[in-house]
């Protein structure tokens, strides 16, 4: 007698019976939600008279089934009947059933020693004869509930039977079928993938010759942006107010809303003057708008917010299906080959090429934009609030039309939904000053301020508000601005981001809006040849800022005299450093003048 201990046999996992849906002639459970209702089923069969579990009588398609038809028919049969099952144990087999895809699971454990090898073999094939099963029922439900259409054939007379006198019946039939015809042909050429429905090629990727290095790359690039484009439009009290497009951006699963980014320009109500720096536009936030859906029906878009320096909006609608979100790229540069999206009236796509372009902005518009080059005879769309993608699909800009093509690029895009979405605004700081950019000037200008100032870099003061701090600190029209917060900044846009950052920063820190926050700036008065560092006390605002004009009225003939003499100081003083400085000049390319 062996003493040897056994050692326990692997367990082994449940197991699962695979329930067929019902075929015609077989006796089986269907396939129901739940497996309560399936077990009822099944006792209410058992529960009938003995009589009427016999086989079904023969019917028309039994006498015309095939001989195998007929065979595998009464095997059926026979295993049903012969699967004689009580109540209790029913109802134990109907508490395992697990609903999937249209089949019944039934999970069970065996005891006792368990071959995994076989095991998991039989699984297998047991899982590809199921799934082969599934594609055949699949592929019999799609045939049985499409009825496949007659062709479209045009009908003709034969040469012999032209003779309409001759063949009055024959022609009058012809008729009848050619009618026939054209209207089944209407309704094919009224698809939108009949030739005859497709409008003329208008996209600059299909006729524009110039661009076939790139055809593939924009198409891919175009189609991929696409999918997140959304047309928008306005009204106010029945009236059209404006047409837009915008972008997904976010969109919540449980509520089923998705959140739009647009330009403010599809809530403003009026617009009295170009200049933006007055600040006289109107925004009415109670604007009727309505979103265009790709599969061209409408919803209601609610106001979330917008930020009238950026000329942002943000949207919120009801939409089921999930929404495609678009990818930025913060990195944009003079010369890059972009495309402009837009939708029109038919929600049809609208594609215009063009190159980024960056220069300094008119005095009337707000200095961080860049601006869209593109051909004139390029057709341009309402396309104000698409996106500017690049040839990889990526957004590098909001449009935002205003006298030019300008856009909002992604670097401060990206900031600004970053804050909206963080913050619920957007706050800026608001310094008090319109600038330009040294780097954008005409090289011959840049090399004669590094010539006689050494300076290369920097933001030039074109305006400064009146009675702002930075007016009271001493800075004028004119002056340079060499650093912010000891960085250096060379562009507006850079001093967009930076401002953004800051103000991130602030609201970090547990502030607010229209808090005085101080920032340190290092300026070059041209003028005295004289650089400082000057601390400005600045407003965090999300409003749009506002450059008030430095005038003063005339009341009597002594503030004119005054103010004359001053003028009189101020151009003396000037004359007296030109002088100078043409002195230098002149010692500096001639030593001999010295000595005259």
């Amino acid at each position: 007698m062996s003493h040897a201990r056994h050692l326990p046999q692997p367990i082994a996992p449940p197991r699962t019976l695979l329930l067929a849906p019902p075929r015609p002639g077989r006796r089986t459970i269907r396939p129901l939600d739940q497996p309560e209702r399936a077990a009822e089923r099944w006792l209410a069969a058992d529960s009938r008279a003995p009589e009427k579990m016999t086989k079904p009588e023969r019917t028309r398609d039994d006498a015309d089934a095939t001989e195998p038809e007929r065979e595998a028919k009464k095997k059926r049969n026979s295993l049903g009947e012969e699967l004689e099952v009580d109540t209790p144990l029913l109802r134990t087999i109907a508490s395992l059933l697990v609903p999937h895809h249209g089949w019944f699971l039934l999970r069970f454990s065996v005891e006792g020693p368990y071959d995994q090898d076989a095991s998991s073999s039989v699984t297998e094939a047991n899982g590809a004869r199921v799934e082969e099963m599934t594609k055949e029922e699949e592929e019999e439900e799609d045939l049985s509930s499409f009825t496949p259409k007659s062709p479209i054939r045009k009908p003709y007379i034969p040469d012999e039977l032209s003779d309409p006198t001759v063949y009055p019946e024959i022609h009058a039939a012809f008729e009848d079928a050619q009618a026939k015809y054209i209207e089944k042909l209407c309704r094919r050429t009224a698809l939108f993938t009949s030739k005859y429905r497709r409008k003329e090629a208008r996209s600059c990727l299909f006729n524009h010759e110039h661009l076939h290095p790139i055809r593939e790359a924009a198409k891919r690039a175009v189609l991929h942006a696409a999918k997140s484009v959304i047309r928008l439009s306005s009204s106010v009290e029945g009236e059209p107010l404006t047409n837009c497009c915008g972008l997904w951006i976010d969109w919540d699963r449980e509520s089923k809303t998705g959140t739009i980014l647009t330009t403010a320009h599809l809530i403003r109500s009026k617009h009295p003057v170009e200049d933006h720096w007055i600040g006289r536009d109107e925004y009415d936030i109670k604007a009727n708008v309505t979103v265009h859906l790709r599969d061209g029906t409408t919803a209601e878009g609610h106001y979330l917010y917008h930020q009238e320096h950026y000329d942002l909006a943000f949207f919120k609608v009801r939409v089921d299906e999930q929404v495609q979100f678009p990818y930025f790229n913060g990195n944009v540069h003079c010369g890059q080959d972009v495309f402009r999206l837009g939708r029109d009236q038919s929600m049809d796509l609208r594609i215009t090429h063009g190159r980024v372009e960056y220069w300094n902005p008119a005095s009337v518009e707000r200095y961080h934009y860049m601006y869209f080059l593109h051909e004139q005879d390029d057709y341009l769309c309402d396309d104000d609030g698409g996106p500017v993608i690049d040839l990889e699909g990526k957004v590098v800009g909001l449009i935002n039309n205003h006298l030019s093509a300008s856009f909002v690029p992604s670097s401060i895009l990206e900031k600004c939904v970053g804050l909206w979405t963080k913050f619920g605004c957007i706050p800026r700081l608001h310094l008090g000053m319109r600038f330009d950019s040294m780097r954008l000037l005409d090289p011959i200008n840049v090399e004669k301020m590094w010539r006689m100032h050494n300076i290369e870099d920097g933001l030039i003061v074109e305006e400064v508000s009146k009675d702002s701090h930075a007016e009271k600190r001493g800075i004028c029209f004119g002056d340079i601005i060499e650093c912010f917060n000891g960085k250096r900044i060379s562009t507006t846009i850079e001093l967009e981001n930076m401002l953004l950052v800051r103000c991130k920063d602030h609201f970090d820190q547990g502030n607010k809006l229209n808090a005085k926050i101080n920032v340190s700036i290092q300026v070059f008065h041209p003028e005295e040849r004289l650089r400082r560092t000057i601390n400005l006390n600045v407003e965090v605002s999300d409003h749009g800022e506002i450059i008030t004009k430095g005038t003063y009225p005339i009341t009597s003939t002594e503030e004119t005299s005054a103010t004359v003499q001053s003028s009189q100081n101020v151009a003396g003083k000037f004359k007296m450093s030109c002088c100078l400085l043409s002195w230098n000049l002149l010692v500096a390319v001639s030593p001999r003048v010295l000595q005259l």
